[in-house]
């Protein structure tokens, strides 16, 4: 019995030290960040982790020598965008492939799902080329518009959970005399919280942290956003760590709330959809 009781400390033991070391591992840059945004210019060299003296220089310059504001104005309106295009489309789509009967729908399922396999450089120049017809060249309609015409993975992960929904509620609702909107707005969406909390997770990080594209899309400074933002401050003052770290930092923090916020939801999104589909 001790020797029991022993193996299963000594397994708890090693997990639990394996775990700190891994979570040491991934915070130690960001509390580099944290300690570097907190500190003088010339302390920036010197080799200490705490600041001495503590203040606010860095995060102060960030908002006054740069349109900050704006950058984070334009990122946030086109993950807002970019959002709630993905929710509508992606759990529309999905609500078809799972409870609509039509023919081929298995077939163009299948399509739908090929798409996934194209790396992005094989789109890239025919989509820019369309974009530049349409003429939404340095606009946000890019960065956002696609969204609206709905993902694949996202499609995918949503009809895996919409299957685990009784299909007599649907057909109760049809009988009732309610059309395929009505059900899927007022019945499937209601009890997809957590696959819905899971793809807009996905979606916000997807936008927020999206340098490819506006990098492609964007050449007027006011229009940038975060992320494009950052690039050019790395270029402009890639000697100022403590400015660096501090707009990285600004930039990183609503990630972070938005998973906190979300994070039960999330996580049983994943669950639900990974194992029961």
């Amino acid at each position: 019995m001790y020797l029991k009781f022993f193996k299963k400390f000594l397994t708890r033991l090693i997990i639990y030290a394996i775990l700190t070391a891994g979570a040491i591992l991934v915070l130690f840059p960001v509390a580099w960040l944290i300690s570097r945004s907190f500190m003088r210019l010339e302390d920036t060299a010197r080799d200490i982790w705490i600041p001495n003296p503590f203040t606010l220089e860095a995060y102060i310059e960030v908002f006054t020598q740069q349109p900050f504001f704006r950058y984070l104005l334009n990122t946030s309106f086109v993950t807002f965008m970019g959002v709630l295009g993905t929710l509508l489309s992606s759990s529309l789509v999905a609500f078809g492939f799972s409870f609509l009967r039509f023919k081929g729908r298995d077939l163009i399922f299948l399509l739908v799902l090929s798409t996934m396999m194209l790396p992005g450089e094989v789109t890239m120049i025919p989509i820019y080329r369309i974009f530049y017809f349409l003429g939404w060249i340095n606009t946000f309609k890019p960065l956002f518009v696609p969204s609206f015409f709905g993902s694949a993975f996202f499609i995918f992960l949503l009809r895996q959970f919409f299957l685990t929904i009784p299909r007599d509620l649907v057909d109760a609702a049809y009988i009732d005399g309610a059309s395929s909107f009505r059900v899927w707005w007022q019945i499937i969406l209601p009890l997809s919280r957590p696959a819905l909390t899971t793809v807009a997770v996905f979606s916000f990080l997807g936008h927020w942290n999206d340098l490819l594209g506006p990098l492609i899309y964007i050449s007027s400074t006011e229009k940038y956003t975060l992320s494009l933002a950052l690039l050019s401050y790395k270029n402009l003052y890639f000697r100022y760590t403590n400015l660096l770290s501090a707009a990285t930092l600004i930039s990183i923090l609503p990630c972070i709330i938005i998973f906190f916020l979300a994070q039960r939801a999330f996580l049983e999104g994943i669950v639900t959809t990974g194992l029961r589909g």
